[in-house]
Parts: C-alpha cells; structure tokens; sequence
C-alpha cells in the first residue's frame, strides 16, 4: 500500500513525470519521418527499428524490476539510467548507418524502457491516496509531451524553413532539422537523471529470496481480474499502434485547406498536431481520480475500448463525411485519445498495482509494460505494416477505410471479451458494497 506522505512530494513526483514523457514525445512522433527521409531507410527497416525499440520493454521485468524491487534503490536506478540513456539518444542525431541506427536503438530502448513503469511505481510508493493523487501527478508527464511536441514543431517551422524555399527542398530541409529532436531529448534525459537524485528514497525490498519477476508472474496467473487484463492488453496495444504509425501519414490531407492556421498552432512536422489528443488525454487524468471511487473497473476499461473503435472508424470512413463536417470529425478522433489512454492504459495500471502484493509491484508494473510497450508494439508494427500494403491502391496512396477498419473491428472484439470474462478485483469500488460477499 501506499507509505505516509513526504513534504513536497507531489511536486517532485509531477516534475520527473513532466521529464519522463518530454524525454520521449520530444522524438517519437517524428522518427518515421526522419528515418525515411533523410537517412533512406526503407519502411522493413524503419519498422525494424520499432521493434528493437520494444525490446527493452520485454527485457525490463527481468532486469529493472527485480534490482528495483530487491537490490537497488527505485531513484538511483532512475537517475543512472536517465543519464546514461541522454548520452546515447543525442549519438542517434549523427549516426547515418542503418546498423548504428539499429545498435544504438536497442541500446536505448534496453536502458529508457524500464523509467517507464519504475517512475509509476514511484509514485504509487509516495502517494497517500492513489485515485485521488496519481491522475494529478501523471497528467504532468501528459503536460511534458504536448510542450516538447509543440516545441518542436515551432522550431522546425522557426529554424528550418527557410525564407524562399517551398515544395519538396523545404520538406527536406524540415525532416533534417528533426535531428535536433534527438539533442533534445538528450538534455531532458541528463537534467532528469540528475533531477532524481532529488526524489524520494524508495529502497528494495530486502530479504526477499525469490525472484521478484516470477513471483508477479505468479500472481498474474492467479489472479483472474490480471490474467485478462494482460491477455487483453497486447490486442489493445496494436491498436494503439496503429494510431502512432499510421495516423500522421493520414492527417495530411486533412491539413492542406488550414495549414496556415494549424502551422501557426502547432508547428510542422506532424508531432504537435499529434498533441491534440494529449491535450484531451489532461482532461480525462484530471476526471478519473473523481470517477474511480465510484465507477467500476471494467466500465472505464470499456469506455477506453470503445473510444478506440469509434476513433477508429471515424478515420476509416472520413472520405465518406461531408466536408463540412470531414475536418472537425478527425479533429474530434485524434481527440479521443484522451480516452483510449486515460480510460483503458491507465486505469489498468492502477488494476496492476491494486491486485498485486507490495514487494513485487514494481514488477508487475514492469510486466505490464512489457505487454503495452513490447510485445503489442511488435506485433502491432507487424501487423499495421502488412495492413498497410493489403490497403494499398494500385495507382498509389492507401485506401484509408480498409487500413483503420481493421482496428476498429478488433477494438469492439476486445470490448466483447471484456465484458464477457473480466471480473471486478478486490479493490475496485463494484466490489465495495454492502453485499459485497467477498466471492
């Protein structure tokens, strides 16, 4: 459970998650884009630098987890790794070689991937009141992203447009300022490993001899509420992966009659676009530590569920809208977001920290993450690439509505099977009524 409150910490705890996920909006959403464009590499090879990037999420549990929960404190894990993970990221803006490239992004991916479920971990250690406190500090990770997002975006438009040029050698010139991304995130990644040094001391959980990972594991496969949830995770984030791959691709054509405006907003290169639904993802944060102590689990889980299928076929059918109505109406799907993210991920990491036992929590948030951030996002690429060359149109371009048809049909699939096999856990408030028999 949660520990008694430290002075300050919620402060503390909202800046390393405004530092957490700058680190990583500052340069994901333009990665494809880059790599294309300016280093050549072809779409198998772009995609098999996802892939590697998802592998420090399967390799965490079984490395950061188990140092975290048994032998090393969760801020000094945190702050070497960030440090080290700034010096590596900034390599990634001068490597040209598909085989640096790929190198340096497994390196990475190995060494950032487990800050991701270690600074939730953290948080929940600190907290008092876990939904009432956590929506607050995690909405500042959320913060984080949309500053770099935009950020990035103004300077490319500031810095790397040049007065005078136009067409395909001021694209050109923008795709290549993306490197400065890179050095972004690494400044953001050295000021955070040193930041950490300032959180909260969170020590292992001595004098444990079994393994942390296999005890979560355990635990997992005992648990009926956690066996679905992760069962149901990995379809649920190849959907989102193919919001992330395919979705910026799919936002030009909606830019054309406002780029001007949406320029002036949000910058060019597509990322701060993107942050609509970021912006849209603060307000659901903000409502769930209301909405949780008296919504039952699974009905947030399935209104995330939906909000990925209605977004979803929003986007597939978009040609087919009036366009009065088109722009507004794919505006409004990137918004949904908000929901797919706060109502389905976050709430079932807080599922992942309710129904697991203190000494292996981390790891289990780290095996969760491994699910949302690994292995959904290897299969997902997989699964988007190979979509995306069976919605191909002969004369070139995508067939929009056969490419998002396919995850708006899996998200309803996955709604069914929620609503089927998941049961409410201990702590969920459907369980936390009078007739409650504890069964």
């Amino acid at each position: 459970m949660t520990q008694s409150a430290v002075p300050g910490v919620k402060p503390r705890l909202s800046a390393m998650m405004f530092l957490q996920y700058a680190i990583w909006g500052a340069w994901l959403p333009l990665l494809w884009p880059f790599l294309e464009n300016v280093r050549g590499l072809t779409g198998e090879q772009i995609g098999n630098v996802f892939a590697v990037g998802a592998v420090g999420a399967i390799v965490a549990p079984f490395i950061a987890g188990q140092i975290a929960d048994r032998y090393f404190a969760t801020e000094k894990f945190l702050a070497l790794s960030h440090v080290l993970g700034g010096l590596l990221v900034w390599q990634l803006a001068s490597i040209e070689s598909y085989e640096g490239i790929l190198g340096f992004s497994l390196a990475y991916s190995i060494i950032y991937s487990p800050t991701l479920s270690l600074t939730n971990s953290i948080a929940f250690h600190h907290l008092p009141d876990r939904d009432r406190d956590f929506g607050k500090v995690r909405v500042w990770g959320t913060v984080g992203w949309i500053v770099v997002g935009i950020g990035i975006g103004q300077w490319l438009l500031m810095r790397h447009s040049p007065a005078g040029v136009t067409g395909d050698a001021l694209d050109l010139a923008r795709y290549e300022g993306m490197a400065d991304a890179f050095r972004l995130s690494a400044i953001l990644g050295i000021a955070m490993g040193l930041f950490c040094f300032t959180l909260p001391h969170t020590p292992p959980a001595r004098g444990e001899e079994k393994n942390a990972t296999f005890e979560a594991l355990g635990e997992v496969g005992r648990t009926r509420t956690l066996l679905v949830l992760f069962l149901l995770a990995v379809p649920v984030s190849c959907i989102h992966q193919f919001y992330f791959v395919h979705t910026a691709g799919f936002l030009g054509q909606f830019q054309s009659g406002a780029a001007e405006t949406i320029d002036k907003v949000f910058g060019v290169g597509g990322g701060g676009l993107m942050t609509i639904g970021q912006m849209s993802e603060i307000a659901v944060l903000a409502l769930i530590p209301v909405v949780a102590k008296k919504v039952p689990r699974r009905a947030l889980l399935a209104v995330g569920l939906l909000a990925y299928g209605l977004r979803m076929a929003i986007f597939a059918h978009a040609d087919a809208l009036p366009e009065a109505v088109r722009t507004p109406l794919v505006m409004f799907g990137i918004a949904l977001h908000g929901l797919c993210f706060g109502c389905f991920i976050f709430v079932a990491f807080m599922v992942v920290d309710e129904e697991t036992s203190s000494d292996v929590r981390a790891s289990a948030q780290s095996l969760f993450n491994l699910v949302i951030v690994g292995i959904g996002i290897i299969v997902g690429s997989m699964i988007a690439g190979r979509v995306a060359e069976w919605a191909k149109l002969e004369g070139g371009g995508t067939d929009y509505e056969r490419l998002f048809s396919v995850p708006m049909w899996a998200s309803l699939v996955c709604l069914v099977l929620l609503l089927v096999f998941y049961r409410a856990g201990a702590h969920d408030p459907a369980r936390r009524v009078p007739s409650d028999t504890g069964s």
